[in-house]
């Protein structure tokens, strides 16, 4: 009897812990909607799942910023530029406080949103980790709005430029990283909206109202292009040919800016060779005649050859032409993208 007795414990012991078991792997109500465990009207939630917890809570937070859409996103260009601005400390000394911070660079590219929170964690008991993130509307609200407002004090900061200073590639590079900044604002105000705050909307100017600034001043800019040795001008048109392609005026007068430009040219024979071969050294240094500050420098070498010597150099001339249009070009490009202000 006291055997049947323990056999009757065991068994309900058994099916207690079973119980206990089953009721720890009943699915939450926020697993389907994640409202039921955070309110719509004072919050933002999203659930995600994984095979294992972090992966749960990644895609969480994922889809809590796709609930955003893409008009939060940002160029990965103008999120890149940005972030390495901020980081250097450079951006800091345009800014009133302290508020240019990691918050502030990790949100650039809103891979991240600065408020989201990870609330629950559910396991089903077999093989898949549930996660609910959640971020609070006033809090990011409060957030988003100071940020903004950071960043727009940067701008009119940057965008104040004494008028002996304006026609510059510091103006240039200014009113560009202005641009970078509105577009970052433009990401901000978009989610601000999405919150139920539209009013920074109406007030903002875009990113490529600056840009157009940007370019307005490269077109007063005169740049001088001096030569020792041109036959028929080619490397001076060459040259100002990329030039104006930018936006830039080539003049002689008033200019801060001159490039530079230095040839050297010398024959070459080889033994047992009949051609004659002519080898182009040429060396360009675009210059702030202002502090004599080499901004840019440029080089190239290349050797032809031809029957006779006059055909040699011609062919030497006309490669040369032909790289300065292709990798002079790039060169600026690459110059432009990097080129932020002091």
């Amino acid at each position: 009897m006291f055997k049947i007795a323990i056999c009757f414990l065991l068994i309900f012991s058994v099916c207690e812990i079973s119980n206990a078991q089953q009721n720890n792997r009943r699915q939450p109500d926020w697993v389907r909607d994640p409202y039921r465990r955070y309110d719509r009207q004072a919050n933002v939630a999203a659930v995600g799942l994984g095979s294992d917890r972090q992966t749960a809570e990644r895609n969480a937070l994922g889809n809590l910023i796709s609930f955003f859409g893409q008009s939060i996103f940002v160029e990965e260009a103008v999120s890149v530029i940005y972030q390495e601005t901020v980081q250097s400390g450079a951006a800091a000394r345009w800014s009133e406080t302290t508020a240019i911070n990691s918050n502030i660079i990790t949100t650039a590219s809103m891979e991240n949103l600065i408020g989201a929170e990870i609330g629950e964690v559910w396991f089903d008991g077999s093989r898949t980790y549930y996660a609910i993130a959640f971020m609070n509307k006033r809090n990011a609200i409060q957030i988003y709005s100071q940020m903004l407002h950071s960043n727009q004090v940067i701008i009119n900061n940057l965008i104040n430029i004494p008028s002996e200073q304006r026609l510059t590639l510091e103006a240039v590079a200014r009113y560009n990283f202005a641009a970078v900044i509105a577009d970052i604002n433009a990401s901000y105000a978009n989610l601000l909206s999405l919150l139920g705050d539209p009013a920074h909307l109406q007030r903002l100017t875009r990113g490529n109202e600056y840009r157009l600034e940007a370019q307005n001043i490269i077109r007063a800019i005169p740049i001088n292009i001096t030569v020792n040795d041109d036959r028929e001008s080619r490397i001076q048109s060459a040259f100002a040919k990329v030039l104006t392609g930018f936006g830039f005026r080539i003049s002689a007068n008033n200019s801060r800016y001159t490039l530079r430009v230095n040839v050297r040219l010398s024959q070459i024979n080889f033994p047992n060779d009949p051609n004659r071969f002519v080898l182009m050294e040429l060396n360009a240094n675009l210059t702030d005649s202002s502090t004599g500050a080499i901004l840019l420098p440029f080089s190239l070498n290349n050797r032809e050859g031809h029957s006779t010597a006059a055909t040699a150099e011609n062919r030497a001339f006309l490669s040369a032409e032909r790289i300065i249009e292709a990798e002079y070009k790039e060169l600026l490009t690459s110059f432009f993208s990097r080129l932020l202000p002091d």
